[in-house]
């Protein structure tokens, strides 16, 4: 198995190979964002900004500004957190075609700890102006995230992890920013996720099955612009909704599909993801049941939410 970092390094390197206007920037973590492959084959757009991730955004706001397509690459927390300024003033509020790829984001980076550990991250960058958020499921996926971000206008976030994800996607499978993949079809509940929660939604769903639920499950590779679409026919159609996030859920995915879910058509739903603490050291599996993100905690929430659409 690949992480979605792998994707995003390889996507970097197509782009390299297909468009001259793409140039890459590190916060000195090459290797660990994978942009240094993209770096051995074009050293001559590949910058090295270094430890000064607040100074690698203005460069990628420059950069656009001269007709170029940056992506600026570091751990997640860094990118968001340190240069959220520079993002919102000097990227999103020009609306500037910046790419950022923020890596070894949730839990899931172990045992580096709760200070490499980005929870946030999504929260910070759907509150830009202009950001187009997403979050893939697996290194295919990432990949063409990669891809297609460079042709999306104005800033992009793609939110990457450094543990190796189970296949979920396969090559011939559509990916379109802001549209929602339907990865099972089911009538009893909904269950949303996003980044590495879509496998834990895929087992839930098979753990609810052998328990006479039908679950739906969908891909929502895409947080912003999210797929109302999607959400409100689940709402029609299942009238019950999980969502599933590596992630806080004070402003996260959970928040926006509930933000349209009160909006279109009310139905119970719940939300599995990080509650209000901080990240520990640990091996992801432990971590993932600690935090209570495994597919057991998502499938006793939608039998939870079940119950509630019956009275």
């Amino acid at each position: 198995m690949k992480a979605t970092r792998d994707g995003f390094g390889e996507g970097l390197l197509e782009l390299g190979r297909a468009r001259r206007d793409v140039v890459v920037l590190s916060g000195d973590l090459g290797d660990s964002t994978r942009a240094i492959w993209f770096q051995k084959e074009f050293p001559n757009r590949f910058f090295e900004i270094g430890i000064a991730e607040q100074d690698m955004l203005g460069t990628a706001a420059g950069f656009a500004l001269s007709g170029k397509i940056p992506f600026a690459c570091s751990f997640g927390v860094f990118a968001t957190g340190r240069a959220w300024e520079q993002i919102r003033t000097s990227v999103c509020n020009m609306n500037l075609n910046v790419k950022i790829g923020g890596t070894h984001c949730g839990i899931s980076v172990g045992a580096d700890g709760t200070t490499n550990e980005a929870m946030e991250d999504i929260t910070l960058m759907r509150s830009q102006v202009h950001m187009t958020v997403i979050v893939p499921c697996d290194a295919i996926e990432a990949r063409k995230a990669t891809i297609a971000a460079a042709s999306t206008p104005g800033p992009v976030y793609l939110r990457l992890g450094r543990y190796p994800a189970p296949g979920v996607t396969q090559e011939k499978d559509p990916f379109v920013v802001g549209k929602a993949n339907l990865i099972r079809d089911g009538k009893d509940v909904s269950l949303f996720a996003c980044g590495l929660m879509v496998h834990e939604a895929i087992q839930a769903a098979d753990l609810l099955g052998s328990q006479g639920i039908r679950a739906r499950v969908v891909n929502m590779h895409t947080v912003k612009p999210v797929d109302r679409e999607a959400i409100v026919a689940a709402c029609r159609e299942t009238g019950a909704i999980v969502t599933a996030e590596e992630h806080t859920i004070v402003g996260g995915f959970g928040s926006a599909v509930a933000e349209v879910v009160v909006e279109e058509c009310p139905v119970p739903l719940a939300r599995i993801g990080i509650l209000d603490r901080i990240g520990e050291s640990g091996e992801p599996e432990e971590l993932f049941k600690a935090f209570h993100l495994t597919a057991q905690d998502i499938a006793q929430a939608a039998r939870s939410v079940i119950q509630k659409k019956r009275k």
